[in-house]
């Protein structure tokens, strides 16, 4: 365990963005003198360098809307009958070297290392609507399921991916959502029960939801498991990030479920 302390606005940020369950604390009943520091044990996953950037980070700018503002501004507008797609996500996004996996292609990279989709859902104005993009491409659910930013049940994950459809949707913008990716352990945080158990759970609930809305639905998740739930050994280096091997089996999924959503939204009333 290793010990932080906060003075009492950043306490007051903390107690809005992270559950105290999830940092391994109840709600103490001891009086606290007037404007003293509030002192927080964080549980020993939560250790390192590593978290303690994502915990000064998460009290600043919980959704981290500062990594892509400039970049976002600099981007301007799609130019005329360019089909802009924006792949948004976490550290499976960030990692995706797009301009090798689609050379050529107007497609934008707005992942983000360890984000949920709580931190996500946040920031999809100003790094997907305003780029006005034709197509989004959502990856997201399973730093949730790893307990990034505390306890998170699958309605709740679901709720916020609904969120993000509901979004693009109301904007005109084509959804893709794929599946979140198999594994059976998260090394920094090994005690999660069953990941595996309710990953499945979440692709069912993402594959039948896109069904009903009439979004497209990619599955990475079939075709990169083994007969135990895991990621192929052969398609990932730590159990749960992809490979160069792995992303090439994900790149013409979604190119398939991007050329979908592009001819459904050309084929919708109105358009």
């Amino acid at each position: 365990m290793h010990k932080r302390r906060l003075n009492p606005a950043s306490w007051a940020l903390v107690a809005l963005c992270i559950p105290l369950s999830a940092l391994g604390q109840t709600p103490s009943t001891t009086p606290q003198k007037k404007n003293a520091p509030v002192v927080i044990t964080a549980p020993a996953w939560q250790s390192g360098a590593y978290w303690a950037q994502m915990d000064q980070q998460m009290l600043v700018d919980f959704a981290n809307l500062e990594r892509y503002r400039a970049a976002d501004l600099r981007l301007g507008p799609p130019h005329a009958g360019t089909h802009r797609v924006v792949f948004l996500g976490d550290s499976i996004t960030e990692g995706w070297k797009l301009d090798k996996s689609f050379p050529g292609k107007p497609y934008v990279n707005r992942g983000i290392s360890g984000q949920t989709t709580s931190q996500i859902l946040l920031r999809f104005r100003q790094d997907v609507i305003d780029l006005h993009p034709r197509v989004v491409v959502i990856l997201a659910g399973t730093n949730d399921l790893a307990g990034n930013t505390g306890p998170a049940t699958l309605t709740q994950i679901e709720g916020n991916l609904e969120s993000l459809a509901q979004l693009g949707r109301a904007n005109h913008i084509a959804v893709v959502l794929c599946s979140v990716l198999p594994t059976v352990r998260y090394w920094w945080h090994p005690q999660v029960p069953n990941p595996a158990a309710r990953i499945a759970a979440l692709n069912r609930w993402l594959e039948a939801y896109a069904a009903k809305e009439h979004d497209v639905y990619v599955n990475y998740y079939a075709p990169m498991k083994d007969a135990t739930g895991a990621l192929k050994h052969d398609l990932s280096p730590d159990g749960v990030h992809p490979s160069p091997a792995g992303y090439a089996v994900m790149a013409p999924l979604a190119q398939t479920g991007i050329d979908r959503a592009l001819r459904q939204e050309h084929a919708s009333p109105g358009d």
